[in-house]
């Protein structure tokens, strides 16, 4: 069985150069719309209007982390259904053991390489569907 088509990405970053350097990497992609926002409360607002297929989480984020915004999603019906990525510059193997715990579907390291983030999640999201 194929993978559902991948349209729609949430990227959640504190850091707005590193939005705008994952939404460029992500859209070269084609056919990928990439919404990106600064905190976990603003994206689960967000993800209410904007449905997302895919969600990116930045691990270490004031006021809600990424793990709380996870936790977040994962409790409300409209997304708990929604794979989730962190993005983390803590990519050592016991932190992303406990990430993958937290109901990720996988970790991917900072510093990202632009030229290779759309290849990885292309992978990660065929992966999350049993491909």
């Amino acid at each position: 069985m194929s993978a559902p088509e991948l349209k729609r990405i949430l990227y959640v970053d504190d850091e707005s150069d590193i939005q705008e350097i994952v939404a460029m990497a992500l859209e070269l992609m084609g056919d990928v719309e990439v919404k990106t926002c600064g905190s976990g409360r603003e994206a689960l607002a967000l993800a209410a209007t904007f449905k997302p297929d895919l969600i990116m989480l930045d691990v270490m984020m004031p006021g809600m982390d990424g793990p709380a915004t996870l936790e977040a999603f994962a409790g409300d019906p409209r997304f708990a259904a929604i794979p989730a990525v962190f993005v983390t510059a803590k990519a050592n193997t016991k932190e992303m053991q406990r990430f993958l715990e937290l109901g990720a579907v996988d970790v991917i390291a900072k510093p990202l390489d632009p030229m290779k983030l759309g290849h990885q999640v292309r992978l990660i999201w065929t992966a999350a569907h049993g491909g």
